[in-house]
């Protein structure tokens, strides 16, 4: 069970509550369909900056670690499947195909890789285009795979999920909450009402400005992934 201990350790969850009546029986690590694809979508992950590093494998091997008896065969089939990042696709379906009932799990497997892109301090722009496939793979939504990015690599300072404060997967209600709590906080009638110089004022305006235009943003983005039909 170490394999799939290490995933529940990375996301700080519990192994029961990564299982469902719905997903093979047992825990993931054990499911030797699941080792396998795994472990080939680390290693073509490391393939995909285009050189794997050692030390991409010393990440994978801590994350994912593998139980004793198999460690052997889990570092040949990383080996084989660095080569190239070739036939990834199917690995990633194939796990989306036994486990699409465990989105928890599918997570998992995403921060996974994002540590494992990360190991060597640099996380290319190939290597997140491999994960964010992998994440439409598996059928993650789009803002699902960004608030995973930027809990492993922080946000882009004009991403409107900063401005406001919250995940980039929270509900629209929760969403609207977070504009109008922020919006009310930031609002320059407040600096007025506490007789604060103009300069004050001013700024609350431009502070009251950037949260609008955050929440408009994401607000279209929401709208346009909608229409998408993959929000």
């Amino acid at each position: 069970m170490g394999f799939w201990r290490k995933i529940a350790g990375l996301a700080v969850r519990n192994l029961d509550e990564a299982e469902c009546n719905e997903c093979p029986p047992g825990p993931p690590g054990q499911d030797p369909a699941f080792s396998t694809a795994v472990t080939a979508l680390g290693a073509k992950l490391a393939k995909a900056d285009g050189e794997a590093q050692a030390s991409e494998y010393d990440a994978f091997a801590r994350v994912f670690q593998a139980d004793p008896g198999s460690e052997g065969n889990v570092r040949r089939l990383y080996q084989l499947a660095r080569q190239t990042t070739r036939g990834f696709e199917s690995y990633a379906r194939r796990i989306a195909k036994r486990y699409g009932s465990c989105p928890q799990l599918l997570e998992d497997v995403l921060d996974g890789l994002f540590h494992i892109a990360a190991s060597d301090g640099v996380v290319t722009g190939s290597e997140l285009d491999y994960i964010e496939r992998v994440a439409e793979l598996l059928g993650l939504s789009p803002l699902t795979y960004r608030r995973l990015k930027a809990t492993h690599l922080g946000m882009d300072r004009d991403d409107p999920y900063l401005i406001l404060g919250v995940p980039a997967d929270v509900s629209d209600e929760a969403l609207r909450a977070a504009w109008k709590a922020q919006l009310s906080d930031a609002h320059p009638d407040r600096a007025r009402a506490r007789g604060l110089p103009t300069e004050f004022v001013e700024v609350a305006e431009i502070k009251a400005a950037a949260i609008n235009a955050a929440f408009d943003q994401a607000m279209r983005e929401r709208k346009a992934l909608a229409l998408q039909g993959v929000a």
